[in-house]
């Protein structure tokens, strides 16, 4: 698959602002009140610190194209799929709305893989974000790299099936059905170009989905708000998620939270039908 030793612990850096132009257009696309406080909502990093990839630098999927040149920061796998499998999120502290913010990112792992899904690679990249009030975010993001799926695979997901979402056991629940509005708002706000989740025939024949995609950060900001709804303003110390499989829009998605063994919070998304769409887990804020 090649040598990306060389990309282990490649850095890089971007500064941005906390813009309350920025706040506004993010509850506007969650259909949410304004922030109370000046803090930024939890998730809104993710708009922070973007890649700025001309449009002729980008590939044939939207994401900026990669080489083996040494500003490219993230490795040049050859395979062609690219999604982001999961995260792991800890919030020390409030971003401020106007507050001058820095981000530092390091690839920490590439890791090759090969099973029943095909040839994959697993990149794993930490993101520090602080301000000037110090640290404020660490994460490490997941990306996976895949194989394109053979010519007749059957679409993905699967079409809904019979079964239905059971709500019983979670205490709060929450149901929306992701439309094309929302999903052009959060490509807009995060300037995610991949066209799975804008362009439906480049999704279905190009890249073998049953309809455009739902964005993963934007299923995890869904889970993040739910948790906002139930526990207040700036609710959680630490946030993880992990991709099971796809969400397609026009279709109902379901959210749901429960208090676990020893406090724990328990998050999930589901399809209409039942099926897991994403998992997650949380510690409240103290």
């Amino acid at each position: 698959m090649g040598d990306y030793t060389a990309w282990i612990g490649r850095e890089e850096m971007a500064n941005d602002r906390v813009d309350a132009g920025l706040v506004a257009r993010w509850c506007a696309a969650l259909d949410r009140a304004a922030p109370q406080g000046g803090f930024a909502p939890q998730g809104i990093h993710w708009c922070l610190g973007l890649p700025r990839a001309a449009t002729a630098d980008l590939g044939a999927d939207g994401h900026p194209r990669r080489d083996g040149s040494p500003a490219s920061f993230l490795p040049p796998v050859a395979l062609p799929r690219r999604m982001w499998a999961g995260s792991s999120v800890e919030f020390r502290r409030p971003l401020r709305i106007g507050e001058e913010v820095e981000r530092r990112s390091v690839v920490k792992s590439i890791t090759p893989k090969s099973g029943s899904a095909g040839e994959l690679c697993f990149v794993e990249v930490a993101h520090e974000t602080s301000g000037e009030d110090g640290p404020a975010i660490a994460e490490v993001q997941t990306l996976v790299y895949r194989e394109a799926p053979p010519p007749g695979s059957p679409p993905a997901p699967p079409p809904a099936g019979a079964g239905r979402f059971d709500a019983g056991g979670w205490s709060a629940v929450r149901t929306l059905v992701p439309d094309a509005p929302l999903l052009f708002r959060y490509s807009a706000l995060t300037f995610n170009s991949h066209r799975i989740h804008y362009d439906l025939p480049y999704a279905r024949e190009e890249e073998g989905y049953r309809g455009l995609v739902v964005h993963g950060p934007l299923t995890a900001t869904l889970l993040l708000d739910l948790a906002r709804r139930e526990l207040g303003e700036q609710p959680l110390a630490r946030f993880a998620f992990r991709g099971l499989s796809p969400a397609v829009h026009g279709e109902p998605l379901h959210l749901a939270l429960r208090t676990g063994d020893g406090g724990e919070l328990e998050l999930g998304a589901f399809a209409g039908d039942g099926r897991p769409v994403m998992s997650a887990t949380a510690r409240a804020a103290t």
